[in-house]
């Protein structure tokens, strides 16, 4: 996986981020034991933030969701890969892709499967800038 550095923008393009991490009891929010989709845009600020710190040393902001799909229901003790990259490069912001895959589907017995492949849960495209005046 490509590591973006803060040392040129070019450098930046195609820099992409992982976070994997297993939900728990109270990422559950619905009926059926379903986790709410607010659960998955926070991973993808967790994704931007990271991907922000990389390119332009701070946290940045998100100023826009061009869009968000949820594909597939996801439940406690799922076990999730988030991924996102830089599409592209202005001269001021950062636009991403966003993926969120399933990699082990819990079972209510405690039991659980690897998912091979992985199933796509969610997916969202944004745009993110330096919270610094003047950066990028």
């Amino acid at each position: 996986m490509k590591e973006a550095t803060r040392s040129g923008a070019g450098e930046a393009a195609g820099a992409e981020v992982l976070i994997r991490l297993r939900l728990g009891p109270a990422d559950a929010r619905y009926g059926g034991d379903l986790v709410a989709g607010a659960t998955a845009m926070a991973i993808f600020g967790d994704l931007e933030t990271e991907l922000a710190i990389r390119t332009y040393g701070d946290e940045g902001l998100c100023v826009a969701y061009h869009s968000v799909e949820f594909l597939a229901p996801l439940r406690p003790g799922d076990f999730i890969e988030g991924r996102a990259r830089i599409v592209s490069l202005g001269r001021t912001s950062r636009r991403i892709k966003a993926e969120l895959y399933k990699v082990i589907g819990a079972e209510p017995d405690g039991r659980g499967s690897v998912l091979d492949p992985p199933i796509l849960a969610a997916r969202a495209e944004a745009t993110i800038v330096s919270g610094r005046r003047g950066a990028g």
